[in-house]
């Protein structure tokens, strides 16, 4: 038990000092660059995320990728309406965990 909570405790100030690491080197002026960083990681890596969610559908054979579109149109849809990314991921991840559980019938 005490050898899980230490490992536990290391790895969240590993955690902790690699977020707080660029504010203690960049207190006075953040670097052009990892301003740049900053603005075009994170949309680069959830492009990432969509290819690799949708990287395996199969439109030739069923279920013809449905639950993967349908669960990315409901994360689109809901974050153009809410602007919440938590309520998209969740309502999204729910949607197609319900469609491929078989909670939702699709007569395929």
């Amino acid at each position: 038990m005490t050898h899980s909570i230490l490992l536990i405790a290391v790895m969240a100030a590993v955690t902790m000092l690699l977020r707080f690491l660029p504010f203690l080197i960049f207190r006075k002026k953040t670097p052009k660059y990892v301003s740049y960083l900053g603005k075009v990681l994170p949309p680069a890596v959830i492009g990432m995320l969509v290819i690799y969610c949708l990287k395996d559908i199969t439109p030739f054979t069923a279920p013809f990728g449905i639950p993967a579109l349908v669960a990315a149109a409901v994360v689109v849809g809901l974050q153009i309406w809410k602007r919440n990314s938590l309520i998209s991921i969740l309502a999204g991840t729910a949607v197609y965990m319900l469609i491929t559980q078989g909670l939702v019938y699709f007569d395929f």
